[in-house]
Formats: structure tokens, C-alpha cells, sequence
């Protein structure tokens, strides 16, 4: 399949994809995965981030005789299924604007710590949870998409579950425990693998007690962007899968919505 058919496919899934519609969906044959959480004022957001709220301009039947609906949203960047631009932790790196299309859109392969993380809230990924995967599924390609799959998904909406605190604030910025990737992980990815990009099902490439951020730096330094709050990562393979992640075109944004999909392989 070539680059235009995939993108002849992205839009019919755009279309297709809502939250009257199950994870799963066949198009044109192929089987579909939506890894997007739905974004309502019920979505995770940081603490300290501003929640989204969709307000309602205009809705019902007008004097016409024919229903009209618009609506207008507020939101921190940062929030639901969202992706990180190189930016948001690297002066003078990428925007969200200006991420290339091959950045997103590409074949992927899922780095499984669910067990791990299952009574490790404070769990980050190893170098070995890295060369483990390699030893079972072959060495991580080149230009893959990398997505880490600790299983808390299964815990949104409900913060307490999902982020280790429903408090809000600094306060709840101070009780953050969920599970992300260690800086010498990101600096062994950068280093001595080439990926493009890399997604997490938590809030934060980071694990939830980081007051660094080192694997943002230094993933976001290589210019490699972060897909977070990412979803149902437990239907992909371990590799194959073809993944499209378009976010909101926000010119000089530090990062946006995402919706995020996969194909899975024949």
C-alpha cells in the first residue's frame, strides 16, 4: 500500500472514528484501532493544566425551521490523548506546526511493562525492558514509531487511578505516580537506536515523580515528539502495525490534541 492510499484511509478513519463508534472498525478491508481517549471535561489533564470545556454557541432549531449546532472549546495544550512538540522541553526544536507528516505517521512497535507496572506505580522502562523486547521480536527498526504500553489507560477518566491523585494543583503535581520511561532509556534510544517518535498510554513520557523531565529533554532535544494519554495499545502487536498520529495544527504550539490510530497488520 502506498502513501496516498494510507492517507486516503486516514481521512474515511477521521470521518468514521467518533465516540459512537467502538474501538475497533474495518475499512476498506483493513482492520482499524482508534488509540484516542475520547476528550470531554471528564479527560485527564495535569494538575495544573486548565481541563477541557466545550461550551455551547448555538443549538436547536432556528427561526428558519432548520437545527443548527456550533460550539466553541477551552483547553490546556497538554491534556487527553495529546502529543508533546519537540519544543515543549527543547529551546529552539520543533513546533507542532512544523513536526513533518513522516514524524507521524509510520510503522510501530509496542514496548509491553503492563506486568511490570501492574503493582509499580513509580515503574520506568528499562534499557533491559528495551533489549528484552529486541530478544523476543528482533532489533527496534529504524524509523519506527515506539509505543510503550504500561496498561493504565484501563484507569482513565478516574484520576486517583489514572495519575496516583485526583488532587489538583501543586499539590497534585507533588502526588503524581503512574509509570514512564527512564532517562537512560530515552538517552539509549536517541543514541543507539533511530526512531521518529514515541507514544506512552500515561500522562507523561516522563514517570510521575520526575522533577527533571530528563527523558523529555532528551528525547525532545533528538527532535523526537511524545504521543501521551495514549489507548487501547493492548489490541496492537508487538510490532507491525501502521500508525497515523495527526494533533491540531496549532502554529507555535508546544503540543495539541491528537487522535491517533492504527492499521493492524495482515
Amino acid at each position: 500500500m502506498n502513501w496516498s492510499t494510507h492517507l486516503k484511509i486516514w481521512l474515511i478513519v477521521t470521518v468514521a472514528f467518533s465516540p459512537a463508534f467502538a474501538s475497533k472498525e474495518t475499512l476498506a478491508n483493513e482492520l482499524w484501532i482508534d488509540l484516542t481517549h475520547t476528550l470531554s471535561a471528564d479527560s485527564v489533564f495535569w494538575p495544573t493544566a486548565e481541563p477541557f470545556q466545550l461550551l455551547t454557541e448555538a443549538e436547536g432549531v432556528t427561526d428558519a425551521g432548520y437545527y443548527y449546532s456550533a460550539y466553541s472549546f477551552t483547553a490546556a495544550e497538554h491534556g487527553g490523548t495529546h502529543i508533546d512538540a519537540p519544543i515543549h522541553f527543547a529551546e529552539g526544536r520543533m513546533r507542532v506546526d512544523e513536526i513533518p507528516l513522516q514524524t507521524l505517521i509510520g510503522y510501530a512497535v509496542v514496548i509491553d511493562v503492563s506486568q511490570q507496572c501492574q503493582h509499580d506505580r513509580d515503574y520506568q522502562v528499562s534499557v533491559e525492558d528495551l533489549k528484552s523486547w529486541e530478544t523476543d521480536n528482533g532489533r527496534l527498526p529504524d524509523a519506527a514509531i515506539v509505543l510503550i504500553r504500561t496498561g493504565y489507560d484501563r484507569y482513565g477518566p478516574n484520576p486517583a487511578l489514572y495519575l496516583g491523585t485526583a488532587e489538583r494543583g501543586e499539590p497534585g503535581v507533588a502526588a503524581l505516580h503512574f509509570p514512564g520511561l527512564h532517562p537512560d532509556a530515552a538517552r539509549w534510544l536517541v543514541e543507539q537506536r533511530s526512531i521518529k517518535s514515541i507514544g506512552i498510554d500515561t500522562a507523561s513520557i516522563d514517570y510521575g515523580q520526575s522533577k527533571l523531565f530528563a527523558s523529555h529533554v532528551t528525547l525532545m532535544t533528538a527532535d523526537i515528539p511524545a504521543f501521551e494519554n495514549v489507548a487501547n495499545l493492548d489490541e496492537l502487536p508487538a510490532r507491525g502495525a501502521f500508525v497515523v498520529a495527526l494533533p491540531a495544527k496549532i502554529k507555535g504550539g508546544s503540543g495539541g490534541p491528537l487522535r491517533i490510530v492504527a492499521r493492524l497488520p495482515d
